[in-house]
């Protein structure tokens, strides 16, 4: 498939196609309630509190990926995984990040399940379903709104041969509105939109023919 990153996250009824449309092809609230630290589960620690934040050092993304960054912590990651995969796109995988963004939120949000097994590795689809099954029992709608991405940059990469993981920041403002089954206002409002800070890691066999980006991994910054 060779349709433009561009057109997919543009066009409603490519929303279909699956993340290897848009994912690292060079060419060639209920905020709630999103399922977190899914993987690994070994380890459920979140970062303390009262932690300073940490203000990453920025590299700039390589020459065809206009506006698009790294963190200088992924770097070394993002050159083993530029060498095991010579058609591998830095700029065309963080586009095709964020269209993924928006279609698996779509797809939780309406509780399509087909569509998120099919962008989500087995685990992070098991936890959605989960959230998923619940809101159903508790007869509630999700009428969402990803407003905008403000911004996508890569903080993490890792090749372990043949499985590398690429970890992308979204910065995005999301309305949510809660509903009964009836349509009656639950909670929310899509006229104030809340400031959201999730980090997804996607990842990939290299030494499959299967070209597919899967969510393997979500969190929250």
């Amino acid at each position: 498939m060779t349709i433009e990153i561009v057109l997919l996250a543009m066009v409603a009824a490519f929303l279909g196609l699956r993340l290897y449309s848009v994912l690292g092809k060079r060419s060639g609230h209920e905020q709630e309630h999103m399922p977190r630290n899914i993987e690994p589960r070994a380890n459920d620690r979140r970062a303390l509190d009262d932690a300073k934040p940490h203000v990453p050092d920025i590299v700039p993304a390589p020459a065809g990926a206009p506006n698009m960054v790294y963190d200088s912590a992924a770097e070394s990651g993002m050159r083993e995984i530029l060498s095991a995969d010579r058609n591998f796109d830095v700029g065309r995988f963080v586009e095709g990040a964020q269209a993924a963004y928006g279609m698996i939120l779509e797809a939780f949000w309406k509780g399509d399940k087909e569509e998120l097994k099919s962008l989500c590795d087995d685990d992070v689809y098991e936890s959605f379903a989960e959230v998923i099954d619940a809101r159903e029992k508790r007869g509630e709608i999700l009428e969402n709104q990803l407003v905008r991405i403000d911004s996508a940059r890569i903080s993490a990469a890792d090749y372990r041969r043949p499985v590398a993981r690429i970890t992308v920041q979204f910065d995005a403002d999301i309305a949510a509105v809660v509903k009964d089954k009836k349509g009656n206002l639950i909670g929310g409002s899509l006229s104030d939109a809340a400031e959201t800070h999730d980090v997804w890691t996607f990842s990939r066999d290299l030494s499959s023919a299967n070209p597919n980006w899967l969510l393997d991994e979500t969190d929250e910054a």
